[in-house]
């Protein structure tokens, strides 16, 4: 007899036995604890992918307007110098400079563009990956939770008919 319980006791504390099923023996509380569970996981995902799509968005932000304001300070630079060569009759010099001042221009615009459209990409890309991710998660508890509780039903119907 001793025994018996002791095995009890250690199924019970190493977990083989679980003592959260509800009282009925519907293995109703498991599964909407498991559900919850689900819920808490997938909703923690979908912030931790915005979180990292919006960082991802302002550094892309932040690196194209940065670009920007460089190729606007090097064109005024040259569009000065321009300014200067024409003022002493340079006139061919002060073309060559405004049109490479508007290539540089025009050049690191496309590329903050570029840089901040393959960040934006990203981080479309891992919130998707984390929503995907946490919804798998939540599919799986929700699906894990219905199981076991299907499972006590049986279990408790076939000790009813026994004991009927």
């Amino acid at each position: 007899m001793k025994k018996m319980i002791f095995g009890m006791v250690c199924l019970i504390a190493f977990g083989f036995i679980s003592t959260s099923w509800a009282d009925d023996g519907t293995g109703g509380r498991i599964g909407d604890r498991l559900d919850r569970k689900g819920d808490r996981i997938e909703r923690r995902l979908d912030r931790r992918g915005d979180r990292i799509d919006n960082r991802l968005d302002r550094r892309g932000d932040r690196i194209n307007n940065r670009l920007d304001r460089r190729g606007d300070q090097i064109d005024n630079r040259l569009d000065r110098r321009a300014e200067r060569a024409r003022a002493n009759g340079n006139d061919r010099l002060a073309n060559h400079l405004d049109r490479k001042g508007n290539r540089i221009d025009r050049r690191l615009d496309r590329r903050g563009d570029r840089i901040d459209r393959r960040l934006d990409r990203r981080g479309d890309r891992v919130d998707r990956r984390l929503d995907r991710r946490g919804d798998r998660i939540d599919r799986r508890l929700d699906h894990k939770g219905d199981r076991i509780e299907r499972r006590v039903d049986r279990r408790q119907d076939r000790r009813n008919r026994r004991a009927n």
